[in-house]
């Protein structure tokens, strides 16, 4: 091999490991998501104190209409707490969770609603969240969703009963003498 054919096999060397490194350097310049914490789902997180808040939403139909907040609410302290959400035009609903554990808001507990939503459907509404005991208090942005995604629609809060309708389905409530079955 002359000096020739070593000159273009070093450049053709320097060349391919240029190639290779300028493809496979892409994580050494740019930053790694793995690295950084976001919520990675419909809702949002934030923290407050020992209690730290993930996944929050709000499911309405409307922003006049009430909405239900779901998400976890974890709490790392060892006394029981309770969060209060506030929203818009003075609506509050509060979460009671247990020293050391959590308390998720879709399926294991009382609905929490705040009306009005405060957003429509899509949009973003900023609530204030608070823990007892504590002068501490934080705004969150949270989601408002509706059920058109399926997973959400089940969640979609019915209206309040009126003391009417309360007094119709007691009287619908109560059996006749042709509905009481015998044994």
């Amino acid at each position: 091999m002359n000096r020739g054919q070593r000159g273009k096999l070093a450049m053709a060397t320097a060349a391919l490991g240029i190639g290779l490194l300028s493809l496979t350097g892409c994580g050494y310049i740019n930053p790694q998501q793995t690295s950084q914490q976001y919520a990675a789902s419909d809702g949002t997180r934030t923290d407050l104190g020992p209690l730290q808040l993930r996944n929050f939403i709000i499911v309405a139909d409307g922003a006049d209409k009430p909405g239900r907040v779901i998400g976890a609410v974890y709490n790392t302290s060892s006394k029981d707490v309770v969060l209060t959400i506030k929203g818009t035009d003075g609506s509050q609903t509060q979460v009671p969770v247990k020293q050391n554990s959590h308390t998720m808001l879709n399926d294991t507990s009382d609905a929490a609603i705040l009306n009005p939503a405060g957003a429509k459907p899509g949009a973003i509404v900023e609530v204030t969240i608070s823990e007892n005991g504590t002068n501490q208090d934080a705004k969150f942005k949270v989601p408002v969703m509706d059920g058109t995604i399926v997973d959400y629609k089940k969640y979609l809060p019915t209206s309040e009963p009126t003391a009417s309708s309360t007094a119709t389905s007691t009287e619908t409530a109560t059996p006749t003498p042709s509905s009481t079955v015998s044994p």
